[in-house]
């Protein structure tokens, strides 16, 4: 059988030129040149903003049209007040799509409006079911933004679909980046994802800043911001609120992802606010086949969170998650505050190998406080394939619950210092010449 993938609004690119996002909405050159020199407006071709009146095809005349742009300073893509219809369509080179403070772009639940592919080779199948309909070609884009408008994905149905096991393809995402570099996303707000909101995958050089997301709280699986097998890749000042994990990194899964071998590294997170009631706030993996190192995040805001932060991993992913630094990070109505395990995740089909096993190694979580935590941490390695150099260090976490030992620890080796209440002996038995410091690897990587 033919497996297929699909989103509601794609933008995948394959991009050439660095870019940013200017105060009026245009989006310029790094270099100062000036802003898109032709715009157009998606009524000029035949959009109707009514909430009802199925848009597909004028998004894609429009897009068609300013394509011939592309080779001539780009074009600005202008969507006006008002509540659009419409299917997957693609964003093309040098284009600045934005969007009124009062428009928003809603996803048809008709799936007839997401063209069949084949799927992302990290996967080889999508993660809800084996067959999706997803929309994934290669282009280039240098900016989607606006005045805070909105792109809604009328999630419920979908979210009903996958409780009651009716679905036969996998939920589409919001905005996924396929092969793309010289991104920036920004004032954005992002509605009602059926499955994740933003899903970046082989990209570079991509910004996510100003956004807001936000989904039910008991939607199912519904993911925020998805990084995947990416580099170069920044978020900041973003609020998030979803069901599931709000930001994940991730890099392909299992046979998959090792053998398509693309990581994501170079990662910069920076004053998030994030709330998730079933998941994690920040997570990585499950699926990180591909690898994940070289992470930075500071200035991390969570709330009313059922995990804080969240490494997770299996066997038969192989793999690593190293050389990561978490710091200056408050929680506050979270259940579990750090999480660390190997047995979290399915895999795509019987073709894994159970003894590839992955590697989780050089993780610093620092100046960290927290009310209101009912679990500090639970670390849970792989028999015979421990977690280590897992560096803890100024961190309050005051506990709310009756426990005896409000850390649980097995096949993890670290160091702690300054933590509260105190970790467990697993997590104190080694210097802090183990502990991993971003800037201390790319000194040494300058050498």
């Amino acid at each position: 059988m033919k497996r297929l993938v699909a989103v509601l609004l794609l933008l995948a690119v394959a991009g050439a030129v660095d870019g940013d996002e200017r105060s009026d909405g245009y989006c310029k050159h790094t270099s100062g040149s000036t802003p898109r020199p032709h715009s157009v407006t998606i009524t000029e071709f035949g959009a109707v903003g009514d909430g009802v009146t199925l848009n597909t095809v004028a998004f894609q005349n429009a897009v068609f049209y300013v394509r011939s742009f592309a080779d001539k300073g780009g074009a600005q893509l202008y969507v006006p007040k008002g509540r659009w219809l419409t299917g997957s369509f693609d964003l093309t080179s040098h284009l600045t799509l934005f969007l009124d403070k009062d428009a928003v772009i809603i996803g048809s639940q008709d799936a007839s409006q997401w063209p069949p592919v084949e799927p992302l080779p990290s996967y080889g199948r999508g993660i809800d079911l084996p067959v999706l309909i997803i929309l994934s070609t290669m282009l280039e884009l240098i900016c989607g933004t606006g005045n805070n408008g909105a792109i809604d994905g009328q999630g419920s149905v979908w979210w009903e679909w996958f409780r009651s096991h009716t679905l036969n393809y996998s939920r589409p995402h919001l905005l996924e980046l396929v092969s793309s570099s010289d991104i920036v996303v920004s004032n954005l707000i992002f509605l009602n994802p059926p499955a994740w909101s933003i899903h970046p995958v082989y990209s570079s050089n991509v910004t996510i800043q100003n956004i807001i997301i936000h989904a039910s709280s008991d939607s199912p699986y519904t993911d925020g911001i998805v990084p995947d097998s990416c580099s170069n890749f920044h978020i900041e000042d973003c609020s998030i609120s979803v069901g599931h994990d709000a930001i994940v990194l991730k890099s392909g899964w299992d046979n998959y992802g090792i053998s398509f071998g693309k990581p994501s590294s170079n990662i910069q997170i920076n004053n998030v606010q994030l709330q998730t009631s079933l998941g994690s706030a920040l997570a990585f993996g499950s699926e990180m086949s591909g690898g994940i190192s070289d992470v930075r995040v500071a200035h991390l805001y969570v709330r009313n969170s059922h995990t804080g932060i969240n490494f997770k991993t299996t066997r038969g992913r192989g793999g690593y998650i190293k050389d990561i630094v978490i710091s200056d990070v408050e929680m506050e109505n979270v259940h579990e505050a750090i999480r660390f395990t190997g047995y979290c995740g399915a895999h795509p089909d019987h073709h894994y190998d159970p003894d590839v096993l992955p590697v989780i190694k050089r993780v610093t979580v620092k100046d960290v406080v927290g009310s209101n935590i009912s679990v500090a941490g639970v670390f849970s390695g792989i028999d015979h394939d421990p977690f280590t150099a897992i560096c803890l260090a100024n961190i309050s976490l005051p506990i709310t619950t009756d426990l005896s030992d409000p850390w649980t620890c097995s096949n993890v080796a670290g160091f702690s210092d300054s933590v509260f209440p105190q970790p467990c002996l697993d997590l104190s038995l080694n210097s802090s010449l183990f502990c991993f410091s971003l800037e201390t690897f790319r000194a040494i990587a300058e050498i």
